[in-house]
This record gives C-alpha cells, sequence and structure tokens, in this order.
C-alpha cells in the first residue's frame, strides 16, 4: 500500500544513529555529515518506487558529493517477513546500483522510528547543522520512468541548501511502499 509522509518540519534536528553498513563498517551520523548537509534516504530492495529511481539516486548523491552534501540511505524493513531486503541482499543491491554512499542497516527499526519514517523512498534533507530542511520527492515520475524534462526537485532543493543553508518553501511528499514494520 502507497504511504505519503508529511512535508518538511522546518528546523527538527536530525537524530543521531549508529548502524552496520554493507561495507561490515559502523557508521554514525556525525561521521557521515556533509560539511554542507546530509541527505537520509529510507529506501529498501524490493519496494517498485525504489527501484523505479534507485539510479536517479545514485546520481544525485554522487552530483551533490561535489557540492558538499553527503548521502546515506538506510533499509529498515522487516527481513523476516521481506527476505529481498536482508543484509545480504541489501550488499547485493548496493553492489548492482552502484552506490557510492553508505547503505545502513536499521534491524531494529529504532532509527525509522526516530525519524517518523514512513515510505520507502522517504527523504530527509538537513543542512550543515543537521536541520531539516527538505522532506520531499525525488521527482514527479513517482514509480514511472522519469521523462526527459522532469525537475530533479531532490537535487534543486539539496543543492540550495547547500548554498543557503535554507531548503525550498513548496514542497511536494514522496511517496512509496510502506516500510514494513515488526510485529508489535
Amino acid at each position: 500500500m502507497a504511504e505519503r509522509p508529511p512535508v518538511c518540519d522546518f528546523g527538527w534536528k536530525a537524530p543521531g544513529f549508529c548502524l552496520v553498513g554493507v561495507d561490515g563498517k559502523t557508521h554514525t551520523l556525525d561521521q557521515l555529515k556533509g560539511p554542507n548537509g546530509t541527505l537520509v534516504a529510507f529506501i529498501c530492495n524490493h519496494c517498485p518506487y525504489v527501484i523505479a529511481v534507485v539510479d536517479r539516486i545514485v546520481r544525485d548523491a554522487r552530483e551533490l558529493e561535489a557540492l558538499g552534501v553527503n548521502t546515506v540511505a538506510i533499509c529498515s524493513n522487516d527481513a523476516t517477513t521481506h527476505p529481498d531486503d536482508s543484509y545480504d541482499n541489501m550488499k547485493r543491491f548496493a553492489e548492482q546500483h552502484g552506490f557510492t554512499f553508505p547503505y545502513l542497516h536499521d534491524e531494529s527499526q529504532d532509527v525509522a522510528h526516530a525519524y517518523d519514517a514512513m515510505c520507502t523512498p522517504d527523504f530527509f534533507g538537513f543542512n550543515a547543522d543537521l536541520e531539516l530542511q527538505y522532506r520531499g520527492r525525488l521527482d514527479a515520475s513517482g514509480r514511472d520512468p522519469a521523462g526527459p524534462d522532469v525537475r530533479r526537485e531532490l537535487f534543486e532543493a539539496m543543492k540550495k541548501i547547500a548554498e543557503t543553508g535554507r531548503g525550498p518553501k513548496d514542497q511536494t511528499a514522496s511517496i512509496g511502499c510502506s516500510i514494513k514494520w515488526k510485529a508489535a
């Protein structure tokens, strides 16, 4: 079922985390934050919305790095009920798509809860002070192929954040599959 998260709560501080990446190393938000901003993307391996945009996420992350914005992706789905999102499959997915950024496993789902992440993909764009400035979509394509003139909303927002510390006032919420929560 498709979910839509709320739009940006400007100034909300990014909760810290300490998670294992597909590289086998432990990563913290403080280690990963960029000098001009940080993009935290909740994704997974099996969601058709993520699959449709993953190569554009990789492209944007590469271009944002040149602007001093670091990207980190987090998978919080319950791999027991959704084995496609297991740690081993995360490794394969990152390699298959040429991730140039950390892909972290939130097995406990504590980080997804702390961020109030709702769907995959769910993007959180922070400024250099780790204050939320963007919680919107990648672009208007959803899970369809992007046309040649599709506006790169996420990239443009993060570029503005890198340059000014502030995100755009007008944002359109992302849409994607709900996070697969563990049974209570």
